[in-house]
């Protein structure tokens, strides 16, 4: 599925995690972490500070210095207030009741676009009412995201919305604070991939020239909602358009660090920053996690919507600190990124050239076994003991072999589900797509953020049952609904467990992928079975869904549009 489909509406609900043994995920990283080198200040894993009593009381106490920074500012981005429920709102309530926790005196606070889902005034009202009654900034900065102009209104309008009510003065603009210098860009448009023109980048060589020439030792931070492809974890969903113009201008300014949104992955991946002539951060999300594409769990797995991430800088006088805040777990996620200056990309550390490359590893006693009353006619499902590395084990590298033949009948690719927390150890995959009545070896190995491929690999035995494959199928409580408001109980079966699998509502002569559907959701499977029923109100384009029109439900597996199966019914009359 398209991201700007999957985007433009809220996710509808969320389910329960996997009942493993687990542990939380700091203590998942930290076991799988063990840094070169001194630790920076007071770190998470082994500090003789005296204020070490007080931060294990308060996790927001944690990650405190002694030297006083000369700025500190958060970080936050696609927030995603919503009208239709008040969950991302109390997310980020909290987000900022512990952001004042752990920097009460901020001399700033950025919001990096994607403030609402759909840019109503009742979103807006929302998130400010909630940000005025607890900001503790000094200067409030906001960027403008491709869903703040989701709202119906012309660019320019909508535009003038967002000016209106986060009280910016324009939708790009440059701000010096404490003779730091600050230069907020925004898309220019809703498209999902964004729009930067040449006007816009034009104006922002002029800003870096002239924040250069006030000091050209000193960090220079731009903030814009869409990455530059080609950079941090995440950035293939940044735009094309202007990218190499917009790159080459930030190209002469070792010394920018450039904050972007809009991919929604999480801080604990080490790619989530990156060096090459400059410095790039992504600053996940407040609202849902999502994720790499091609993996078992989908690119949005159970519990995405728990994700709450933030970032923290400190900026001293010979470096800068990024800390990265889970506010969903209310702690710290990884150590903080340090960044020194004055500015020389040759001592970049965060670099393709200097990534990381040690390879995980299991234990001796880690053990691969196949969960025999959770095997099905086309799967097998598996239980493996989590993997270790110096970073962060990322993926595992599933391949199932034919044992009779020997040949590879299928490959998979696993999150470690280092996003969840606690992180289950050990960790349960549903291997699917397999023939009925055949005995598989599975072998896996263990993958790190940067790829590197564990040298031992773990392996078992499982057969699939005998029986016939049954199709997919939709079944509705009525074909011809009575009116624009009637529902209808809707059954999807023999469906296999979801791996960002969908549902969506289309036209009857529509194709999928090349027009949003009119409503979607997530599957949420239980034992081969779907069930739901669907309200017409609900629909994120109501417009297009009229009496005497047919339509199909499209049942979709994985995030695109591999359609296996449809059911269509007709709206009619009301009575």
């Amino acid at each position: 599925m398209m991201k700007e489909d999957k985007q433009n509406r809220q996710m509808n609900g969320s389910k329960d995690d996997v009942a493993n043994q687990g542990m939380d995920r700091r203590t998942f990283l930290l076991r799988t972490t063990k840094l070169a080198g001194a630790v920076i200040g007071l770190s998470l894993a082994d500090s003789l500070h005296p204020l070490k009593a007080a931060a294990e009381s308060d996790p927001s106490a944690r990650l405190t210095h002694w030297n006083k920074p000369d700025l500190v500012f958060p970080v936050i981005s696609d927030i995603h207030i919503q009208t239709s429920n008040d969950r991302n709102l109390k997310k980020f309530t909290e987000t900022m009741d512990q952001l004042n926790r752990a920097v009460p005196r901020q001399d700033a606070f950025m919001m990096v676009g994607d403030l609402t889902d759909n840019g109503a005034v009742k979103e807006y009202d929302g998130l400010m009412s909630v940000y005025n009654a607890k900001k503790q900034a000094d200067v409030s900065l906001c960027a403008i995201g491709n869903h703040d102009y989701w709202n119906g209104l012309s660019v320019a309008d909508a535009q003038s919305l967002f000016l209106e009510k986060t009280g910016m003065k324009s939708i790009y603009f440059h701000k010096a604070i404490k003779g730091y210098h600050f230069i907020v860009l925004g898309t220019e448009d809703g498209a999902t991939e964004g729009t930067f023109t040449e006007t816009q980048i034009g104006w922002l060589s002029e800003k870096l020239k002239l924040a250069h020439e006030d000091d050209p030792k000193k960090p220079i931070f731009v903030f814009h909602h869409q990455p530059i492809i080609g950079t941090i974890y995440g950035s293939e969903w940044g735009f094309t358009v202007n990218r190499d113009l917009f790159y080459d201008t930030l190209k002469p300014y070792p010394q920018v660090i450039s904050f972007s949104g809009h991919t929604h992955y999480p801080l604990d991946d080490p790619r989530i920053i990156h060096q090459k002539d400059f410095t790039s951060i992504g600053t996940s999300t407040g609202a849902y996690l999502w994720l790499d594409a091609g993996r078992i769990q989908g690119e949005v797995p159970d519990g995405a919507d728990v994700l709450n991430q933030a970032l923290i800088v400190e900026v001293h006088n010979n470096k800068v600190l990024i800390k990265r805040r889970d506010i969903h777990n209310n702690d710290w996620t990884g150590e903080p990124f340090e960044i020194s200056y004055p500015a020389n990309k040759h001592n970049f550390k965060y670099t393709d050239a200097r990534r990381d490359k040690q390879a995980p590893y299991f234990n001796r006693d880690a053990m691969l076994s196949v969960v025999d009353d959770k095997t099905t006619i086309t799967a097998l499902t598996v239980l493996l003991t989590q993997a270790k590395d110096n970073l962060l084990v990322h993926d595992y590298n599933i391949v199932a072999k034919n044992a009779e033949t020997g040949e590879v009948a299928k490959e998979y690719l696993a999150f470690s589900e280092f996003y969840k927390d606690p992180v289950p150890n050990p960790l349960m995959l549903t291997l699917d797509g397999l023939q009925p009545n055949t005995t598989y070896k599975i072998e896996v190995r263990a993958l790190d953020a940067y790829g590197n491929e564990s040298g031992e690999s773990l392996k078992a035995l499982g057969k699939t049952l005998d029986g016939a494959v049954k199709d997919v199928t939709i079944t509705l409580s009525t074909n011809v609904l009575n009116g624009v408001q009637d529902t209808a109980e809707v059954t999807v079966e023999n469906a296999r467990a979801p791996q960002s699998d969908w549902i969506g509502l289309y036209e009857v002569n529509e194709t999928p992928g090349e027009i949003a559907s009119i409503w979607w959701m997530y599957a949420q499977v239980t034992d081969g079975t779907f069930k739901f029923t669907y309200d017409p109100r609900n629909n994120g384009y109501p417009d297009r869904y009229k009496e005497g029109m047919t339509y199909k439900f499209v049942y979709f597996y994985g995030g695109g549009y591999d359609a296996v199966a449809s059911a269509t019914f007709t709206v009619g009359s009301k009575a």
